[in-house]
C-alpha cells in the first residue's frame, strides 16, 4: 500500500469546500446546477440580484468576440447563508469565472493574497476581552468587484442573462470577478491601500492585521477576504473608520461579532466561546450519523480484528469529502486534531481500519457537539508545550509532532504534523517538535508586540524529554545529534537572547500528548480538560 507519507504528501490533494458540507435530504440545501436553480423563484431572484450588482459596478462591457484571445467560461454557484441557529439567512447566488482556464503571463501574473492567521484572530478576541472593547464585524458586498484588472480578460455572458441585442458578444472584464486567479490579490491591494491612506499601518507579523495608532487611539482591523473585524479603545474613532469604509466600499455593518468564518462566537461577561456546532451537524448529516450512538473517545489504543461495512463511508469519495470537512472543524476542536491528521494521511486509498476510525470520530463528535474553546480573561503570559510520538507510523516509521501555545489560560495555537524525515532517536523527534514550536512562539511574541503586549521574560517551552532539554541548553554535539546542528543553533540562539526557555515537565502533565497519539479514555479526558476544550455552558 502506498501511503501519503511515502509520497511526501502531507495534506489531502482534493480541494474541498470546508465551510459548507452537503446536507441530508431532510435539511435545506442549495441547488447544484443552473437548471435546478432557475426553476426556484428564490434562487432566480438571487441570480437577478447578483447580475444587477455586477452591472451597477461596471464589471464588464460587451464587445465582439476577439480573434486571437481566449474567452473564459462562467457559471453560477449557489449557497445558503445560515444564522447561528441553523435557520436560513439568505439565498446567495454568485457568478464565477472559470479561472482554471487562465494562462499565466497572459491572463494573470501575481495571485498570492494573505488572509488572517487563526492565532491572530484568537489573540484579537483576547485583547478586546481583556480591555472590554467591543468588536465590530463588517462584511463587504461583492468584495472582489472593487479590485480593478490590469490584464485584458474576456468572459462569456452569464447563462440566463444574455443580452438579447448582442447575444454573441462577450464580456470584457474591468473588475476582478470571483473565480479569476488574481481576484483575491486585487481586492486585498485595493482595501489595504485605502486603509493605509487613512492612517493604518501593516503588522510586520501578519499582513492581514492593520493597526491605527495615535496618542490616545488604538484600533485594530483584521481582514479575512471580505470579512472584517474591527476593535479598539475609542468608539468614536472606530465609528469614524466604519463611515470612511462605507463611503469607499459597499459594506454591511453586522454589529458585535457573533459568527466569523462559520465559527459561532458567543459572549458572556468574562469570556468568548468559540464552537462550530452547526458545521459539525452538517458533517454528521452528510455521513448519515445524526442518530448514531456517541463515543467518549475519538481514537482507540487497539483496533478490532474485523470491521463492519458501511454503505456510505466505504465509498472513498465520501471518505475524502468528510475527512476534508473535518479539517475545518479542528479550528475550534483541537481534541480531534490527531484523529483528523491520521485519517488525512490515507485519503487516496482508505482501508477498512481507516473507515472504522472515521466512524469512531463521527460518533465522538455526535456526543460533543456543544464543545469548543473559551477565550478567557486572564493574564497575558505566553507558555507552550511540545511533544512527539517517536516512530509512531508503523509503515514509514516517521514521528508525529504536536505542540500548543497558551496566552494566559487561553489556547491560541496548536499543530499536529507528521515529521518529514525519520528520526534516529526519540531525542531527535522531540527536538524537531521543539524547534517547530520555538519558531511558532517567536512569531506569536512578535504579533503580541503589535497588539501592545510585551513579554518581559522568556517564554516557557515545556518538554518531557530530558535529553532534548539537555541538548537545547548545552552546546554539545556527538554523532547521534550533529546532523540537526542547524535546528540546535536556532533554539540555542533564542535561549541565549532570552526569547525562550526550555523547561522540564512530567509526562503526566504534558498537554501536547493528546496531539501525538491515541490515548485511553481516562487519559484523553484528562488532557482534553487541560487543553481547555469544554462544553458550552450557555446551552
Amino acid at each position: 500500500m502506498i501511503t501519503r507519507g511515502k509520497t511526501g504528501s502531507l495534506k489531502p490533494i482534493n480541494r474541498l469546500n470546508l465551510f459548507h458540507a452537503n446536507l441530508a435530504d431532510n435539511e435545506p440545501s442549495a441547488p447544484s446546477t443552473y437548471t435546478e436553480a432557475s426553476k426556484l423563484p428564490e434562487w432566480h431572484r438571487a441570480m437577478a440580484d447578483e447580475f444587477f450588482a455586477l452591472q451597477t459596478q461596471g464589471t464588464w462591457s460587451l464587445v465582439p468576440p476577439p480573434l486571437n484571445s481566449s474567452v473564459l467560461g462562467c457559471k453560477w454557484t449557489y449557497r445558503l447563508k445560515l444564522h447561528s441557529d441553523g435557520s436560513i439567512a439568505k439565498h446567495k447566488a454568485r457568478l464565477v469565472a472559470l479561472g482554471n482556464h487562465q494562462e499565466f503571463g497572459m491572463d494573470y501574473t501575481e495571485t498570492f493574497s494573505p488572509v488572517a492567521k487563526l492565532p491572530t484572530i484568537r489573540i484579537l478576541l483576547i485583547v478586546a476581552l481583556h480591555n472590554d472593547w467591543q468588536i465590530q464585524q463588517l462584511d463587504v458586498a461583492n468584495a472582489f468587484l472593487h479590485g480593478s484588472l490590469s490584464e485584458t480578460v474576456y468572459m462569456r455572458q452569464p447563462r440566463g442573462f444574455e443580452d438579447t441585442t448582442n447575444p454573441t458578444h462577450v464580456c470584457q472584464l474591468h473588475k476582478a470577478i470571483y473565480g479569476l486567479k488574481q481576484a483575491p490579490r486585487q481586492w486585498y491591494n485595493t482595501l489595504t491601500s485605502f486603509l493605509v491612506s487613512i492612517g493604518f499601518i501593516h503588522s510586520k507579523s501578519d499582513p492581514s492585521l492593520l493597526i491605527f495608532k495615535t496618542r490616545n487611539v488604538q484600533l485594530y482591523l483584521l481582514i479575512y477576504v471580505d470579512d472584517i473585524l474591527l476593535t479598539g479603545n475609542d468608539s468614536t474613532a472606530l465609528n469614524n473608520i466604519i463611515q470612511q469604509l462605507k463611503t469607499k466600499f459597499l459594506m454591511k455593518v453586522l454589529g458585535p461579532v457573533s459568527s466569523f468564518l462559520g465559527i459561532n462566537i458567543s459572549r458572556s461577561s468574562n469570556q468568548y466561546f468559540l464552537n462550530q456546532k452547526q458545521y459539525a451537524k452538517s458533517i454528521l448529516n452528510t455521513a448519515h450519523f445524526t442518530s448514531c450512538k456517541p463515543l467518549s473517545n475519538p481514537t482507540c489504543t487497539k483496533l478490532p480484528q474485523t470491521y463492519a461495512s458501511d454503505p456510505v463511508l466505504d465509498d472513498p469519495n465520501v471518505y475524502r469529502s468528510i475527512t476534508g470537512s473535518l479539517q475545518y472543524l479542528t479550528l475550534t476542536r483541537p481534541d480531534i486534531s490527531f484523529s483528523v491528521n491520521l485519517l488525512s494521511q490515507h485519503m487516496h486509498l482508505p482501508q477498512p481500519q481507516h473507515v472504522y476510525l472515521l466512524k469512531r470520530l463521527l460518533r465522538y463528535i455526535q456526543g460533543t457537539l456543544n464543545f469548543g474553546i473559551p477565550i478567557l480573561k486572564s493574564n497575558l503570559r505566553l507558555s507552550a508545550y511540545s511533544d512527539a510520538d517517536w516512530a509512531g507510523d508503523p509503515i514509514s516509521r516517521k514521528s508525529t509532532s504536536g505542540y500548543c501555545s497558551y496566552l494566559g489560560n487561553t489556547l491560541i495555537s496548536w499543530t499536529v504534523k507528521k515529521q518529514t524525515t525519520v528520526a534516529r532517536s526519540s531525542t531527535e523527534s522531540e527536538y524537531r517538535s521543539l524547534v517547530a514550536l520555538a519558531a511558532d512562539v517567536i512569531w506569536i511574541r512578535r504579533i503580541l508586540e503589535d497588539f501592545g503586549i510585551s513579554q518581559d521574560s522568556p517564554t516557557d517551552l515545556f518538554c518531557d524529554n530530558t535529553s532534548t532539554i539537555a541538548l537545547a541548553n548545552n552546546p554539545v554535539f556527538h554523532a547521534r545529534t550533529k546532523h540537526i546542528e542547524i535546528d540546535h543553533r536556532f533554539v540555542r540562539d533564542h535561549i541565549l537572547k532570552g526569547t525562550i526557555r526550555v523547561l522540564p515537565i512530567s509526562s503526566k502533565e504534558q498537554v501536547a500528548d493528546i496531539l501525538t497519539k491515541s490515548l485511553s479514555t481516562p487519559r484523553f479526558h484528562e488532557l482534553r480538560l487541560k487543553l481547555n476544550v469544554l462544553p458550552d455552558t450557555s446551552v
